[in-house]
């Protein structure tokens, strides 16, 4: 059985110029924030894009031409910082400064929001890529974790207790320990009795495989994690027979659920989600006049000229001397 792991790239990996399905997100990435008018300044600099920031990445593609994009995986991520760019949109002006690290290279991107005075570009990623960091346990296998509380499994916030099955011995060591199992929907978790530290926690999205097996202890439920976990073989003696076919077909339905939809665990919502472009245009009304041409629209060149003032009768104030042939009467007409 392969794991949910092995076919997900999207968080740890950075790739350029993927292909409109790559783009696309996969079961369990949520679209969270979307901007338009963000300059890839380092790589791409005085293109016009749009960033999608998901739970898992963010990704940048041109405007002018969709097949210039990135993705940035969030566990590729070392450090996130804002500093002045030089951006060919913008000139002088903030920019969001991401130092990544893959397959022992480094890349660093440069984002400049074109639009001046939104700061949602910083927002949005600095909060998601902190909401990814904080919510490690979903994905991350971890052992000797602050995992319980009082004989109680510490639940994640989207997390789901769906049994617990006393008496399960883990075989890591000669004579085994006995502990605790609680199986949840995003994670298998056992705890020694006599010593709540001594744990383990394993996401489905790390197990490659839930089988029954022989060992020196009997037959025994064995569960392999994948290669980016550590690639460990975990033993655990349940008895009799029968409970242990149960955990081993509860656990596999379960892991089968979860791959189909997995719970990445990270969870931001933006408080002011930005409207639709649409509802943010205004059509601009038409007046509705019609100028006709007419001899002295010339008139108004009169109001441009330097005269001294004189006192208007008809009007009752002082107004600029009129040009020999303009009358009050004819300006008025212009200007109705």
């Amino acid at each position: 059985m392969a794991t949910v792991f092995d076919a997900l790239w999207e968080d740890r990996d950075v790739r350029f110029d993927i292909s409109p399905q790559q783009m696309k997100t996969r079961p369990g990435e949520v679209l969270i924030d979307c901007l338009d008018s963000i300059e890839d300044t380092k790589g791409n600099n005085g293109d016009r894009g749009k960033l999608l920031v998901t739970n898992l990445r963010i990704i940048w593609h041109s405007l002018s031409l969709p097949r210039v994009n990135l993705s940035v995986g969030y566990n590729c991520v070392i450090n996130i910082t804002t500093r002045t760019a030089n951006s060919k949109l913008r000139g002088q002006t903030e920019a969001l400064y991401i130092l990544t690290k893959c397959n022992n290279t480094r890349f660093e991107f440069i984002f400049t929001n074109v639009v001046p005075g939104s700061p949602r570009l910083f927002t949005s990623v600095i909060a998601v890529q902190r909401a990814y960091e904080t919510s490690k346990m979903y994905r991350d296998l971890k052992l000797r974790g602050a995992l319980i509380q009082n004989k109680q499994l510490r639940l994640l916030p989207q997390e789901q207790v769906y049994d617990k099955i006393n008496g399960v011995w883990n075989l890591s060591s000669d004579q085994g320990n006995l502990g605790t199992f609680f199986i949840t929907n995003v994670r298998i978790v056992w705890h020694a009795n006599m010593n709540d530290s001594f744990n383990v926690s394993i996401p489905y999205l790390q197990i490659r495989s839930i089988k029954i097996r022989d060992s020196k202890f009997g037959l025994a439920l064995v569960i392999e994690s994948s290669q980016q976990s550590g690639g460990y073989v975990l033993g655990f003696k349940i008895d009799p027979l029968e409970k242990l076919q149960d955990a081993v077909k509860e656990i596999n339905s379960l892991h089968r659920v979860y791959s189909a939809s997995p719970i990445f665990g990270v969870d931001y919502e933006m408080e002011e989600k930005p409207q639709p472009l649409e509802e943010l245009t205004v059509e601009q009304a038409q007046d509705d006049v019609e100028i006709e041409p007419d001899e002295q629209t010339d008139a108004f060149v009169v109001s441009q000229q330097d005269r001294e003032p004189v006192f208007s009768e008809e009007l009752g104030l002082a107004i600029e001397k009129l040009k020999d042939g303009f009358t009050l009467q004819g300006l008025w007409e212009v200007v109705g």
